[in-house]
């Protein structure tokens, strides 16, 4: 097996993950979003099979260049709210650190997938860093800090100790949460070191876990989430619900039980943002809420992560359940929905089916 990840089409051919025959199509795919499959990907993917939900998750599909009207290149309105360069401030009392733009893996199905990829702007200068601390020092209202990207965990241990004393210097900072691939991705990176870095804190420390089906925990991955456990790092789960994949109650279900038996603690299912080239993925809303409704009979409350919506245009997550989401109409395209946001605010969504041209 070949010990570097897979970046290009002629990569996957060779590693035979795609047909000669898709060759010019996944090409133009590759020249607008980034393609990375690490080894321990890699290798499941094959064990798995190519129509398998590992495959679906990261190898590149020509239905990535559907254009469709209500896709948006920043689906949950970053930029609206990113008054300095990394920082993201939606919410009074938090703030993301967007310190890197590069991932070990690149999902078919990110919301940021307009933004991020190799390049000059891969990661955060040391005066914009500095800079975004400034702004968070500044800010006695912000009590935790999300570093984000990208993936963070892509940063050597000496950046990532670095950057976790840094924070920790500031006084009304009181909790840390890191969101990343890389236990399940490339739990080989989760080293020692790596996780002494992220624990040299005596503030709450959190690292989300992204992970959409059960196959993702291999030995190797639940090794590593083991190891950030030891540290005294609370691990949360965080899942996409996406078409094909994972849009069954058995698979959620047993994905949920999994979360329970590796100890991670159930946190958000998200319903598909409105990025670019990923229309083949969602799943209707109210279709997930049916899923979520057959399985709250099928599984603890406490075993279950809340089903979210983050609103298009920078507005705030919230739960798809009846006290903010409310069905106003049906077409034969879309439903159209009215949201309240976090902050009162009502705003019209139209969810448009799988099949559909436009509403």
């Amino acid at each position: 097996m070949t010990k570097a990840s897979l970046k290009t089409v002629a990569d996957l051919i060779n590693e035979r993950l795609v047909p000669e025959s898709e060759r010019t199509s996944l090409q133009a795919v590759a020249q607008r979003y980034a393609i990375s499959i690490p080894p321990h990907l890699r290798q499941h993917i094959q064990l798995d099979g190519a129509g398998g939900p590992l495959a679906r998750q990261f190898v590149p599909d020509a239905r990535e260049l559907q254009k469709r009207p209500e896709d948006v290149a920043d689906p949950i309105g970053d930029e609206a709210h990113s008054f300095v360069k990394g920082i993201v401030h939606r919410y009074r009392n938090r703030v993301l650190l967007k310190i890197v733009h590069v991932c070990p893996v690149y999902c078919r199905f990110c919301f940021r997938r307009e933004m991020v990829g190799p390049g000059s702007d891969a990661m955060l200068t040391d005066l914009e860093i500095a800079n975004a601390l400034t702004y968070v020092a500044r800010h006695p209202e912000i009590e935790e800090v999300i570093m984000t990207g990208g993936d963070p965990l892509v940063l050597s241990p000496r950046r990532i100790a670095d950057l976790t004393r840094a924070i920790s210097d500031i006084p009304h900072v009181t909790k840390l949460r890191w969101h990343s691939r890389v236990p399940i991705a490339a739990p080989e990176r989760v080293t020692r070191d790596l996780v002494m870095a992220l624990a040299a804190t005596k503030k709450q420390i959190r690292l989300a876990v992204h992970i959409n089906h059960a196959c993702e925990l291999t030995r190797d991955a639940r090794r590593s989430c083991q190891h950030l456990r030891d540290a005294g790092i609370e691990l949360l789960s965080q899942t996409v619900l996406l078409r094909g994949v994972n849009d069954a109650v058995g698979t959620l279900t047993q994905l949920f039980e999994a979360f329970r038996k590796v100890q991670i603690s159930p946190y958000y299912l998200h319903q598909l943002d409105l990025a670019p080239g990923t229309h083949h993925f969602r799943v209707p809303i109210r279709d997930g809420q049916a899923l979520l409704t057959r399985i709250h009979q099928r599984t603890p409350t406490v075993a279950q992560p809340r089903y979210m919506l983050d609103i298009p245009g920078g507005f705030g997550k919230v739960p798809l359940v009846e006290s903010h989401v409310h069905l106003v109409s049906k077409c034969n395209d879309c439903d159209v929905y009215r949201i309240r946001d976090p902050f009162g605010r009502v705003h019209i969504y139209r969810d448009f089916k799988p099949e559909a041209a436009g509403c």
